[in-house]
This record gives C-alpha cells, sequence and structure tokens, in this order.
C-alpha cells in the first residue's frame, strides 16, 4: 500500500510540479487537523451540555 501512494505522489509531482504538489499535501493535513480540533471541539461542548442537564 505505501508503494500505491509513493507511486501517486511521483505522478502527481510529475503532472504539476512539486511546489503545487506541496501545497496540496500541507492543505489536505491542514484540514484533516482542522476536522479533528472541530470534532473534538463538539465533543467537549456536548460534554458539557451533558453534565449541565445532570445536574
Amino acid at each position: 500500500m505505501p508503494v500505491l501512494f509513493f507511486i501517486l505522489l511521483i505522478i502527481l509531482i510529475a503532472t504539476v510540479g512539486f511546489w503545487k504538489t506541496l501545497g496540496a499535501i500541507v492543505g489536505a493535513v491542514a484540514m484533516v487537523v482542522l476536522l479533528v480540533i472541530l470534532i473534538a471541539a463538539v465533543a467537549a461542548i456536548g460534554g458539557i451540555i451533558a453534565v449541565k442537564r445532570l445536574r
């Protein structure tokens, strides 16, 4: 499986260039990080609301 990702990365670099590929990868990682932060925030807010309702 890692070989497939490596081949796809080589094809992407050959097609659009190194810097655009790097920007796309950094952007994808940033989107995943933002998604994790959003999920954590929703869980925290849900926990706070649940604790307030149980009191």
